[in-house]
């Protein structure tokens, strides 16, 4: 049942594309982005077909020294990929809330990685960038985060029809980046750019959850020496 959903969704994604190609235009979209290392293939892939800006919305990555690395980061690959392939990809950032963003959640605190915390955060920074899209004219709009091994791309599409009901005026690209090798063209992207791979989503509680792995890892490490 959740193949069909993906198969479904990433047929939506190679329709739309099969749409434009024979429109012979060339449309706006804005795309929520996280950072460089989901970003780099999607980057690829659809500046081919549309005007892109990214859209870097995340409040959520914790500490504030993690934000501005993956943003730098991003902002380090798009210069390369401009020249590289002479385009003009934008980005768009908001002024960073972490601490509120924290407080925002404090309800969730004791939810599971990909539980309801996730699913709220996911609306939000969604919800945000397409409204940037409306107010700002964009044709379409999408997030990056359907790539990742970590997160339910029918989940994100999901709340990507919901909030195109909301927002009428710009269309949800529907997506499934991981499709079709998407995982190893980004990895290919990750080495021939030495992009920083993070190890933990980004949020203070999946940064506290990562620190307790690398604890664990280290004692198992001191018990078999």
């Amino acid at each position: 049942m959740r193949e069909n959903a993906r198969k479904y969704y990433y047929s939506l994604q190679q329709e739309e594309i099969e749409r434009i190609k024979e429109s012979g235009n060339r449309p706006s979209l804005l795309m929520h982005t996280c950072c460089a290392m989901c970003a780099c293939w999607p980057i690829v892939y659809l500046s081919e077909y549309f005007d892109l800006t990214l859209y870097y919305f995340n409040d959520n990555i914790y500490p504030e020294a993690e934000y501005r690395k993956r943003l730098g980061e991003l902002q380090r690959y798009v210069r390369e990929f401009n020249q590289e392939f002479n385009r003009d990809v934008k980005i768009i950032t908001t002024p960073y809330q972490g601490e509120q963003y924290r407080q925002q959640f404090l309800p969730y605190a004791d939810s599971k990685e990909g539980g309801e915390r996730c699913l709220h955060c996911f609306d939000l920074r969604m919800g945000s960038g397409i409204e940037y899209a409306e107010q700002h004219g964009y044709d379409y709009f999408c997030t990056v985060m359907t790539i990742s091994r970590q997160k339910n791309s029918i989940i994100l599409n999901q709340i990507g029809e919901r909030l195109q009901k909301e927002h009428p005026s710009v269309r949800y690209f529907f997506s499934d980046f991981k499709k079709e090798g998407g995982l190893e063209k980004a990895d290919q992207l990750i080495r021939q750019h030495d992009i920083y791979r993070q190890n933990y989503c980004g949020c203070f509680y999946s940064y506290n959850e990562m620190l307790e792995r690398a604890r664990k890892d280290y004692r198992e490490e001191l018990k078999n020496d």
